[in-house]
């Protein structure tokens, strides 16, 4: 299969992009960029050409839908502990930073069942199981 060929970020499309997050929620630091570029995997490092964290489910909708319109790749992240590089950007583009939804909705005790956003972090949730006397395996 071909590799698909992506568009990059212009500054109109970084102000489109301000309009959807907000100014405080989007970043082209170089150092914010290098941050959200790696994870906890080794030696791997990827840089996207903006980093933004939305605080809405609109908001994530609104830059999914403008990612796609415009052809501009976009990689999730949450927490950026992972230890596989699933949550890398290697075709640049946008980050897209599930860190601010970090809550756990709902523990189940009877049906052993959680809601959680996708920013919280495994320990975060073991610790919360552990005082309703469960246990919460690690991943793999």
């Amino acid at each position: 299969m071909a590799d698909h060929n992506y568009n990059k970020l212009t500054s109109i499309t970084l102000n489109q992009l301000r309009e959807i997050v907000g100014n405080d929620f989007l970043s082209v630091d170089a150092e914010q960029i290098e941050r959200y570029g790696q994870d906890e995997t080794e030696d791997l490092l990827f840089r996207a050409e903006a980093v933004v964290k939305p605080q809405t489910v609109e908001q994530v909708a609104a830059l999914a839908a403008f990612c796609n319109e415009h052809q501009i790749p976009l990689t999730t992240r949450g927490a950026g502990t992972g230890l596989s590089g699933g949550a890398l950007p290697v075709k640049g583009g946008i980050v897209l930073s599930m860190e601010k939804f970090n809550r756990i909705l709902n523990i189940d005790e009877r049906n052993l069942q959680a809601t959680v956003e996708p920013g919280v972090i495994n320990y975060v949730f073991q610790e919360e199981v552990k005082k309703l006397g469960l246990f919460y395996p690690p991943d793999p």
